[in-house]
């Protein structure tokens, strides 16, 4: 039996304020957004992380534990990139409404285990776990969170939470796969993503020091392929007055690590108001990237990202690229290690249309030249 959740506030008791806001009018990559109702990677993050320095409006960066606008905690970029495992459940459930009104009191060490099977509809929270006792929702790929459709919808969504979980299952077939809004020091580890109307993972409104990490993210953009993201950072500057009240979404120091993403705009879409994140060892296949503008595995346009021991195959045109979308952002990223197999494409392993970033000469790439510009150091 398929279950719409947005009437999960008549079906369960208690959940009206929650489940209300599950099914909402959502946006996708840099169109207008909706504004929310309320390979294992072995190497330890590099010492040498440049320090962000943005010259936009607010800046970029700043120290972890202030607040943002909207009351957002301020987490620092993950130090560990160790696969985690679940613990003992404490509540196992086994279908839509059952996981909603789990959800709905989760607290604190709250272990969620999902049995085999379908649970249809589109699932959200506002609870928040601790730093030592996170909130986890566990799965196998044979437990399937299904949105009945790629044109409406977040698959999985957290807004304004902290100290989260999220590991092993299957999401599929919403228009946005996992939404975390205003959400910190969570985790999104070794779900299947699949089916999705545009991008698979969105981290925004400030969600600072998550990690994404040893994930398969396929068959995005749906709807809309120029929109299908594998991980999205941030919001394009377009959007910061309906999301951020004008401010840069300083969705910072994320991890998007050990992934596995083949989509139909950038693997890794990182926006300017963001900064300090990490993007590593992932392995990226453009097979599908289509349009004029999804011509890169990787777009950085934040500042201060480390982006070293990805490789990527098939490509649009280059491996990875920097823009200045934004006065003062696109600037003080490395890239190093990289691996990039160009294949047919015309364009460079690394472009960058933006000053200010260094590239090692460790990267590799074949089919074409490193750099469009300057020289390797």
């Amino acid at each position: 039996m398929k279950i719409d959740l947005k009437f999960t506030g008549i079906l369960v008791a208690g959940a009206v304020a929650t489940s209300a806001l599950v099914v909402l009018a959502t946006g996708s990559g840099d169109d207008p957004e909706d504004v929310p109702s309320g390979g294992d990677v072995v190497a330890g993050p590099s010492a040498d992380v440049p320090a962000p320095n943005g010259t936009g409006p607010a800046g970029a960066g700043g120290g972890a534990g202030a607040g943002e606008p909207g009351g957002a905690q301020r987490f620092p970029l993950p130090t560990s990139t160790e696969r985690i495992s679940c613990p003992e459940p404490t509540v196992t459930v086994t279908d839509a409404v059952k996981l909603q009104e789990a959800l709905n009191v989760a607290e604190p060490g709250t272990v969620i285990q999902l049995a085999p099977g379908t649970f249809r509809g589109r699932f959200l929270s506002q609870k928040s776990g601790a730093r030592d006792r996170p909130i986890f929702v566990c799965g196998t790929p044979e437990s399937v969170l299904d949105g009945g459709g790629t044109g409406e919808g977040y698959g999985f969504h957290l807004q304004d939470a902290a100290h989260w979980r999220l590991i092993g299952f299957t999401l599929q077939n919403s228009q946005k796969g996992v939404m975390f809004d205003g959400t910190g020091a969570s985790v999104v580890q070794e779900l299947t993503i699949r089916n999705i109307g545009d991008e698979a993972v969105h981290l925004r409104r400030f969600s600072t020091g998550n990690s994404v990490q040893y994930n398969s993210i396929s068959r995005t953009g749906r709807e809309n392929p120029r929109f299908g993201e594998g991980v999205y950072l941030g919001s394009s500057h377009n959007n910061w007055g309906t999301l951020t009240g004008g401010q840069p979404d300083r969705s910072d120091n994320n991890l998007v690590a050990g992934n596995k993403i083949r989509s139909t705009a950038e693997a890794v879409d990182v926006k300017e108001g963001t900064s300090g994140g990490r993007i590593a060892g992932n392995a990226f296949d453009g097979t599908e990237l289509s349009g004029g503008f999804n011509d890169s595995w990787v777009d950085v346009k934040g500042n201060g990202y480390v982006v070293e021991d990805n490789r990527g195959a098939k490509t649009g045109a280059d491996g990875f690229q920097t823009h200045e979308e934004y006065k003062g952002w696109g600037t003080r990223n490395v890239f190093r290690r990289n691996v990039i197999a160009l294949g047919d494409a015309k364009g460079v392993g690394i472009r960058l249309d933006s000053a200010g970033n260094a590239v090692a000469c460790d990267n590799r790439v074949s089919g074409g030249e490193l750099l469009n510009t300057g020289q390797c150091s």
